[in-house]
This record gives structure tokens, C-alpha cells and sequence, in this order.
């Protein structure tokens, strides 16, 4: 039983603040519940799920590893269309925002990009 209860806080622990608000709405339906609140951070999360962004910010981090710039100037070439210097000054610079505004689709795959390549990103909510 216990590698059961694992299994299942392991995939419980991938899922997004609201797909976990989702998720205990189907529960209370199914078993006909209602969920007490488990701690103080819950309300706060559920607000969260409620008002989700659309809109982020995209934020190339510090410090940027010395055998991966190379690779990361280049995905920052391709993500934002600069020039050769301008990207390698922005890499340079870190921590500098690659977009001031993206679509979550848009900021995410920025965000694939730059990891692939070695480097950080943050991404935060407009």
C-alpha cells in the first residue's frame, strides 16, 4: 500500500494549483463532501487558481554557467530576434528580461528554449 500512496502524492504533486482545485470539486461531488481547509495557505492558493495569469514576464536568470553561454546566446538570439551583440550583452548582463509581456503558451516554450540551452528563467505573472 504504501508505494500506492507514493505513486499517488508523486502524481498529486505535479498538478497546477488550479487543476487541484478542480480536482477536489470532483471529489466533493463524487463522495457528496464538502473539504474542510487543511491550512492556512489554502485560501491563498485557491484565490491563486481563481485568478491565474495569462500574461508573464520573462526573465533570463544569473548566474549564467560559463560552458553554456555559447548555446544560451543563441537560444536568446532565437526568442527574441536579436543581434549577435545585443544578445550576448543581454546574457551578459543577467539577470534582464528577455520579454516585458508574453501569452503563458509563448512564455513557457521561451522558457524550454533557455533551460535546453543551459540557462534559468523566471517567469512572473502580470
Amino acid at each position: 500500500m504504501s508505494q500506492v500512496l507514493d505513486d499517488l502524492v508523486e502524481k498529486l504533486s505535479q498538478l497546477t494549483v488550479l487543476d487541484m482545485s478542480k480536482l477536489k470539486e470532483k471529489l466533493e461531488e463524487k463522495w457528496g463532501v464538502k473539504a474542510a481547509v487543511a491550512s492556512a495557505a489554502a485560501p491563498a492558493a485557491a484565490a491563486a487558481a481563481t485568478s491565474e495569469s495569462t500574461e508573464f514576464k520573462v526573465t533570463l536568470e544569473a548566474p549564467i554557467p560559463d560552458d553554456k553561454k555559447i548555446s544560451i546566446i543563441k537560444a536568446v538570439r532565437e526568442v527574441t530576434g536579436l543581434g549577435l551583440k545585443e544578445a550576448k550583452d543581454l546574457v551578459e548582463g543577467a539577470p534582464k528580461d528577455l520579454k516585458p509581456s508574453a501569452a503563458k503558451t509563448e512564455a513557457e516554450e521561451i522558457q524550454k528554449k533557455i533551460q535546453a540551452a543551459g540557462g534559468k528563467v523566471k517567469l512572473t505573472g502580470l
